[in-house]
């Protein structure tokens, strides 16, 4: 699929951006003409992606980053507040999926990453680009949830309870500043889709029968064209 929105001059932070969704919107976004700010653990993983977008003639700037590190966030924020006046778009993609496993039986560490990754860190990013965010024309956050965040499912407890109070975290923000600026909260369930992330979920699994998480980027850089409310709900 070939998107006609056009992002040009447009800023784009994508977190999780060295694999699967978040690498491909980051491309997706490039192509429509954003300048894309790379961030995730594998520095190796990102440059290729970023060699890609170059390959395409898109702009990107890699920002290695572990979203559970103290202040990680808001020394990434005071670099990006340093080189640019706003941000116009951000992709919250990276997500940490524990061991499928009873609630009884929980790994408490694994948990707790999950927390951090998929909740604490969505709070940080939230705090620390709100101000380039309302400087931005129309400023956009998208969350990748996914379905287990709004009904519970047998065994995952621990990523579903992160995903739902990920989305109450991105509802509340919506609400707080709807009436104060033009910032639009987008959440996007990308479906069944060909990841890492689910094939960990479903080792058995054909690969080719799910979408290819392209699919899922094109379908983002099309909601960025969209005049959609301020706080919106998509399912891919």
């Amino acid at each position: 699929m070939t998107n006609t929105v056009a992002l040009d001059g447009k800023l784009a932070l994508i977190t999780g951006s060295s694999k699967g969704i978040g690498a491909e919107t980051a491309k997706a976004l490039a192509a429509a003409g954003a300048h894309v700010v790379l961030t995730g653990r594998d520095v190796k993983a990102l440059e290729a992606v970023e060699d890609e977008i170059h390959a395409l003639g898109g702009q990107s700037t890699i920002a290695p980053l572990d979203l559970g590190e103290p202040d990680a966030i808001v020394r990434l924020a005071g670099a990006i507040a340093g080189r640019w006046d706003k941000l116009d778009i951000l992709v919250i993609s990276a997500a940490y999926l524990p061991t499928l496993t009873p609630v009884t039986q929980i790994d408490l560490k694994q948990f707790s990453q999950a927390i951090t990754t998929n909740l604490l860190a969505t709070q940080a990013l939230l705090a620390a680009f709100d101000p380039l965010l309302k400087r931005a024309e129309n400023g956009r956050v998208i969350g990748l949830t996914s379905s287990v965040g709004n009904e519970a499912r047998a065994y995952w407890a621990a990523y579903g309870s992160t995903k739902a109070a990920f989305e109450s975290l991105l509802d509340s923000y919506a609400q707080e500043v709807e009436k104060i600026g033009n910032v639009r909260i987008a959440i996007v369930d990308p479906g069944a889709t060909r990841t890492a992330m689910r094939a960990r979920a479903y080792p058995g699994e054909d690969p080719a029968t799910v979408k290819a998480p392209d699919v899922v980027a094109n379908r983002i850089v099309e909601l960025l064209g969209e005049d959609f409310p301020t706080s919106y709900r998509i399912r891919v």
